[in-house]
């Protein structure tokens, strides 16, 4: 294993509360994140209290765990390595209250034997976090204490403002981390790197070289056990608030005055203030057929499971530039991609039939899959006589470099930074409450849903949506395989 640099991980020890610590996102992304970091070094010493619904001891909750590790850790779990972290573990039911809660904080904290930190992580429904909120005031744990809110945050301005008042009154924002795991993967913050450390690329990332951005992030999957959820939410507010407009802040954001947490969370608000409101017109909502007989959906559901939508930052360097995004379930491919399309250059130098300008602008593509990949397509001359123009394309994916093995999972990263107090990657009470505003129209009067076949692009509107241009995906050409020899 690559030895950890210095400051990547907290200064002190961790006592971790994990509401939700028997659900589906604790057994298949915080209970082995937390294994990984422990393991690993990355946090000096750490104690995880785990809190849920369910009535079962601490021998339980360990098994629990364990399967979890079986089931979804991608590495290998040695036994001694286990037998170490299972010792770190505890329950309290959360039946047992704020005392119980307390009591196995204090413990916790005393079997560390030093000055420690609080991180409460609350993977719970959106109903459930205000009483966890109240629960840990009551068993007196604010204090040294980071709290982690898993989305949607709110379901409008109505309900964020009111979720931020009620959080305020016991945490101060300093101590709230809104998580979007999208924000915690390497590509994403590989879009910060690409264009602030590059001279190439950021004079040309504006409006006068850059005709329209595309952020597409089709899923194969369908709802699972989150059908119920999901009727009270659809694809706007559980992605687009959530995901990809914070994706869209990092792509279009203006350089930073540094590299920390309050430069980089202000230029994204800046972004957000920039939006203008979303138009119902410019968005097409559908819903995949069978949606209306998933167990939980009401039998005449007007909830999305896609959308698509046109948006627009009205500042300087974006003015007239359109952002289309798309998000749907059961969906032909599960991709997650920025696309960057140029202003195509005069072409009257060409002879018809160059081939010059029929396979579209050129792109910059980024995939924001967990092991990084980015496109660069251009024209070049097809080799023999005569002038005749192919398109062709710069790649490059992590795989490249041999470093693949020291990409953190998103929620690991933003795990870390959370403990170590970084809101770089978190949204902000602000950033939230602003997406609610711009998004008032579209709530308010939504376009009505158009349905399409399950393992499709979505309703055929979406052609319209984006024309003249195109939608990227599919792809016409697939990216070249890492593993490939030859060629």
């Amino acid at each position: 294993m690559a030895k950890i640099p210095p400051g990547v991980g907290p200064q002190f020890p961790q006592v971790v509360v994990l509401f939700g610590a028997t659900g589906d996102l604790a057994k298949r992304k915080l209970l082995p994140g937390l294994y990984h970091l422990a393991t690993a070094g990355f946090i000096p010493q750490c104690r995880v209290i785990g809190v849920s619904l369910d009535d079962i001891d601490l021998p339980a909750f360990r098994q629990i765990a364990r399967g979890a590790l079986d089931q979804f850790f991608a590495r290998q779990v040695t036994d001694a390595d286990w037998d170490a972290f299972a010792q770190t573990l505890d329950y309290v039911p959360l039946a047992a209250g704020a005392p119980a809660l307390g009591a196995a904080v204090a413990a916790a904290e005393a079997s560390l034997g030093t000055e420690c930190r609080r991180l409460h992580y609350l993977s719970v429904p959106p109903s459930a976090a205000l009483p966890a909120v109240r629960l840990l005031g009551e068993a007196g744990l604010v204090e040294r204490a980071r709290i982690v809110m898993e989305k949607p945050f709110g379901t409008d301005l109505a309900s964020a403002v009111h979720l931020n008042r009620q959080l305020h009154t016991v945490f101060s924002e300093e101590q709230i981390f809104r998580i979007d795991h999208f924000l915690g993967k390497e590509p994403a913050q590989n879009i910060l790197a690409f264009r602030f450390a590059n001279g190439l690329f950021e004079p040309i990332w504006n409006r006068n070289f850059i005709d329209h951005v595309q952020i597409d992030v089709p899923e194969t999957l369908g709802l699972g056990q989150r059908s119920a959820f999901y009727e009270q939410t659809g694809a706007y507010r559980d992605m687009v608030v959530t995901h990809l407009f914070q994706i869209l802040a990092f792509m279009a954001m203006e350089p930073p005055t540094a590299l920390e947490p309050q430069p980089i969370s202000e230029e994204k608000n800046k972004v957000f203030r920039s939006m203008l409101p979303i138009q119902p017109a410019d968005v097409v909502r559908g819903q995949y057929n069978g949606y209306r007989q998933e167990p939980g959906v009401d039998a005449e559901s007007e909830t999305e499971t896609f959308i698509a939508l046109k948006c627009f930052i009205d500042n300087w360097r974006w003015a007239g530039v359109p952002f289309f995004l798309r998000t749907g379930k059961k969906m032909a491919e599960g991709q997650r991609i920025i696309s960057i399309a140029f202003r195509e250059p005069p072409k009257s130098m060409f002879p018809p039939g160059s081939g010059v300008g029929a396979q579209g602008p050129d792109h910059l593509t980024f995939d924001l899959a967990d092991a990084s990949k980015m496109s660069l397509s251009f024209y070049g001359k097809r080799p023999g006589p005569g002038m005749r123009l192919d398109k062709l394309s710069l790649q490059f994916a992590m795989h490249d470099t041999g470093l693949i093995g020291d990409v953190l999972e998103a929620y690991e990263r933003l795990i870390l930074d959370a403990m170590r107090g970084d809101h770089t990657l978190f949204n902000t009470a602000e950033g939230i409450e602003r997406l609610w505003q711009v998004s008032t129209q579209l709530l308010e009067n939504p376009p009505p849903v158009r349905l399409y076949p399950a393992d499709s692009w979505g309703p055929k509107s979406i052609h319209q949506l984006i024309a003249p241009h195109a939608w990227r995906l599919p792809f016409e050409r697939a990216w070249r395989d890492p593993n490939a020899t030859g060629g």
